[in-house]
């Protein structure tokens, strides 16, 4: 039995997930005619207080396209130096959209509203990219899971509505914010242009994010995600998972993020470990003492049945989630304390 912490996109469906998405009424979504589709898109923009969504088979299409709908070739994304879009959609926003980044030097990957508002170039000064989007990702991936403070959201939609800046959030692992900080997803809403969600990581969903936002920026959203590649025929089955996901998986996350904390615990009293990130959700990263190769530590605990992964510079990083259950937990628990080096 291998224990798998290398991320919560490990998850396989349960079967009652199954079950929901091999009954599931479909149809042709191209055409718009998969009523498990349209229910599962509807059913998000209500619930995050918009007017319309659309379904993409992953995340880092639904954030490619709410940049290409923000932005022209040229302009200038403003975001956190450790943001997803940046480090791991293989440079999509130059490829798809043109653009480039100002990359502000947050806190675990979260921007302040000051720094947006130094952050803005003159666009009288031709001579600098336009200022025309600012991304934020809650939680925060390479930060450890950390959520944004609601208030200071507001104060940055206050500087983007100042300036006329889209304002994206890229809400891959929104859920776990929205649990730990009890917060509601038409909070979200109220603040952002554009909101991708994922249902394929804390969920428990096989594939799936949707994008969320006014109708008319919807419509444009179906040119894009077919310039993308992403129309899909009978992808009711798939959208089942994600209406069974919101049914019943998020309010557990509260597990996740316990067991994320208790890990914490542990490793902190641990000789090997120099240094541990407290996580707020399911995501922890800690660091190993500088004499230790990171490789090593990997391998010794893989030798125990234990995956992790690098996230590089000596630091390591563990994702709880729904598949990871309470008998593993213990085990972990139990065989962190007889890692010797």
């Amino acid at each position: 039995m291998e224990i798998n912490l290398i991320s919560d996109t490990v998850t396989k469906p349960s079967p009652d997930m199954l079950k929901a998405m091999f009954t599931a009424k479909v149809g042709d979504d191209v055409f718009k005619q998969d009523p498990t589709v349209n229910e599962f898109e509807r059913l998000v923009a209500d619930l995050f207080g918009k007017e319309a969504a659309l379904f993409f088979p992953t995340g880092t299409m639904a954030n490619q396209t709410a940049i290409k709908l923000n932005t022209n070739p040229g302009d200038q994304i403003i975001c956190d130096k450790w943001s997803h879009i940046h480090l791991y959609e293989s440079g999509g926003a130059s490829a798809n959209s043109g653009v480039n980044f100002n990359l502000l030097d947050g806190t675990r990957g979260m921007i302040t509203a000051e720094q947006v508002r130094s952050g803005i170039n003159d666009p009288e000064f031709y001579h600098t990219p336009l200022s025309k989007m600012v991304s934020i990702e809650n939680t925060t991936n390479k930060g450890g899971g950390a959520c944004y403070d609601l208030e200071e959201l507001k104060k940055i939609k206050e500087v983007c509505t100042e300036h006329n800046l889209k304002y994206h959030l890229d809400g891959a692992r929104l859920w776990n914010a929205v649990v730990a900080k009890r917060q509601h997803p038409k909070q979200f809403g109220e603040l952002f242009d554009t909101i991708s969600v994922c249902f394929s990581k804390g969920l428990g969903a096989p594939i799936g994010s949707v994008l969320i936002s006014d109708k008319e920026t919807i419509h444009r959203a179906m040119r894009i995600r077919k310039i993308f590649g992403g129309n899909l025929r009978q992808s009711g089955y798939l959208a089942a998972a994600g209406i069974f996901a919101l049914k019943h998986n998020v309010n557990r996350l509260v597990d996740d993020h316990r067991r994320a904390k208790e890990l914490a615990d542990v490793l902190s009293g641990l000789p090997w470990v120099e240094r541990v990130e407290a996580p707020e959700t399911n995501i922890l990263i800690f660091e190993v003492r500088k004499s230790l190769d990171e490789k090593t530590v990997i391998e010794k605990l893989k030798s125990k049945k234990i995956l992790i992964s690098s996230m590089g510079q000596g630091k390591l990083r563990m994702v709880t989630h729904l598949d990871y259950k309470q008998v593993h937990h213990e085990y972990v628990l139990e065989h962190l304390g007889k890692v010797i080096f």
